[in-house]
């Protein structure tokens, strides 16, 4: 990929540096355009070659470049070599460039990008991933901990719940149940000791709780389900930590077996991952009265899902605030022998702050995709057009949903960040409805002026500024798919979308269609449609469904 250049390029190198291909592909990247001046298509990284060199034994990088690409020739890829601060680079021939691109683009269809030369040396893996882990029985939340309520719901709903209720709207009555019971537990210790309690008898087999802890569990993955839907989110299998209630006890007998496991005077059982009796690396896994805590279910669930799938990356998806709780974990397993604990990996995310709908602090998601989907309608409502809809609210939704993604993925997934609704329906400017409508616009032209003009077309009609640019942008997108991969940041991708949905609302300015010469105006749908397609590929890695229809929600002037 990038469509072959890489390779070719590479290919020179060896010869020159007398070194095999594979070890430059990755030193040789395509450069990011410019709105100053027109730039080369990929460059070389002469310091990458020399990372294995001290400080003192490198010789002046910018000799070496310039000595470097003296030794190298142009040829029916390569147009021009020149040398940049510390770089070689290299131009590739437009009309090859234009043709090739785009037809790879259009070939590989949703695999564009995927089947570069950085991804080939990469062996396929299994790789499961944890997140959302939200808590039996209590409200999906925007920004929730995972923590054990069991204990409290079972002793609550013996309290204070009802079965009619439970059956009419479960998960309202049993979060209802669980804040009352919270309340109550907070001024009356018996019923924190019965919460307690409940627990207990759940980890030991007892019949009754285990049947009312399935109930709230089922109702609890339904109505899960039915939120992960209007999210377009699939899981292969649902269990939680406390599925792990059996193994659990297992895992504190490996411990005790292996002479890891110490009690306390509380009664409590501990173990000590420093190794030399370190009192702050003392990591708590058993309660006074037998039970199970957090850490030790994660340590049951881990060694489960190892001899259930085998697998070559385990990734937990949390807040950040269970870092420490992660590393203990990891750690843990690396004691108890566990050769694969180096396989699992922790990516944490910060915390979303300033999330109010008009009718207060919003703390469930669902009140959030609720409030953007009836904000979206009304927004759509306002615009004074004959444009009808076959599925407003959908559309509402997925414009919405749209947004809320981006928002939510520009940044580092460490950082925290202020939501701003304002910020989120903007049309303009880089946010998830600009991507929608710019998708939409661009399908639009291929319907509003047909296929007909895309069997072939002219590389000659694509030498504008508008068009070089989006080529040398659509070059990056496998580094970019690459990179979001090894660091397992979405952010990269979602600042490659908006700067390509950008160019293409410059090109549609300045490279009209309609009226134009059929070789003129073919070349410029092919462009537009090799745009759409990545833009749509890149959307639908972020869990964004593209629009294929324009709402009214913006005159068409302010996008394309």
């Amino acid at each position: 990929m990038a469509c072959g250049f890489r390779r070719s390029i590479a290919s020179q190198l060896s010869r020159v540096l007398d070194l095999p291909p594979e070890n430059l592909i990755k030193s040789i990247s395509a450069v990011p355009i410019s709105r100053k001046e027109e730039v080369a298509d990929f460059q070389l990284s002469v310091d990458s070659l020399l990372e294995n060199n001290n400080d003192r034994s490198r010789p002046d990088i910018q000799i070496q470049a310039v000595k470097l690409a003296e030794k190298l020739k142009c040829d029916t890829v390569v147009s021009e070599i020149s040398t940049g601060q510390g770089t070689v680079n290299f131009k590739i021939n437009r009309e090859l460039l234009t043709k090739t691109v785009l037809q790879q683009v259009i070939e590989d269809g949703s695999k564009y990008g995927l089947k570069s030369e950085l991804f080939s040396d990469l062996p396929q893996k299994r790789i499961v991933v944890e997140f959302s882990s939200p808590n039996v029985a209590k409200k999906f939340h925007v920004g929730h901990l995972r923590s054990t309520i069991i204990g409290l719901l079972g002793a609550g709903f013996q309290l204070f719940g009802y079965e009619e209720k439970l059956q009419s709207s479960p998960l309202q009555h049993l979060f209802e149940v669980y804040v009352q019971v919270n309340k109550e537990a907070a001024d009356d210790k018996n019923v924190a000791k019965s919460a307690q309690e409940f627990f207990q008898r759940l980890e030991l087999g007892d019949l009754q709780a285990l049947a009312l802890w399935q109930k709230f569990r089922d109702l609890s993955i339904d109505e899960y389900m039915r939120i992960y839907k209007r999210l377009g989110v699939h899981f292969d299998e649902y269990s939680g930590e406390s599925f792990y209630r059996e193994k659990s006890q297992e895992v504190l007998k490996l411990l005790d077996s292996k002479g890891l496991l110490q009690k306390t005077l509380k009664g409590t059982a501990v173990v000590d991952l420093s190794g030399n009796g370190d009192p702050s690396a003392l990591c708590t896994v058993m309660r006074s009265d037998g039970t199970s805590l957090y850490v030790t279910r994660d340590l049951a669930a881990a060694i489960d899902r190892m001899e259930k799938y085998n697998f070559d990356k385990m990734i937990y998806v949390t807040d950040k605030g269970q870092k420490k709780h992660f590393q203990q974990v990891f750690q843990m397993l690396q004691i108890m022998g566990y050769d694969w604990a180096d396989r699992c990996q922790h990516v944490p995310f910060g915390v979303v702050q300033g999330m109010k709908t008009r009718r207060g602090d919003v703390t469930f998601l669902e009140d959030v995709l609720n409030e953007i989907r009836l904000r979206m309608l009304q927004n759509m409502a306002s615009i004074k057009t004959t444009k009808e809809l076959e599925n407003p609210q959908e559309t509402a939704e997925q414009v919405g949903l749209a947004a809320l993604i981006i928002q939510d993925f520009r940044g580092s997934l460490l950082s925290d960040y202020q939501f701003s609704w304002d910020r989120v329906f903007q049309s303009r400017g880089d946010t998830g409805v600009f991507l929608q409508y710019t998708h939409a616009r661009l399908h639009s032209l291929e319907e509003t002026f047909g296929c007909g003009y895309l069997n072939d077309f002219n590389t000659a009609c694509l030498q504008e500024p508008q068009s070089v640019s989006i080529l040398q942008h659509l070059l990056r997108f496998d580094e970019v798919l690459y990179r979001s991969s090894q660091d397992l940041q979405p952010r990269h991708i979602v600042s490659y979308l908006l700067t390509l949905s950008h160019l293409a609302a410059a090109a549609h300015r300045a490279l009209h269609v309609r009226s134009r010469p059929p070789e003129v105006a073919g070349a410029r749908l092919h462009l537009f449609r090799a745009v759409r397609s990545v833009l749509a590929n890149g959307m639908k890695l972020l869990g964004i469904t593209p629009l294929w229809s324009t709402p009214p929600h913006v005159h068409s002037t302010e996008i394309l």
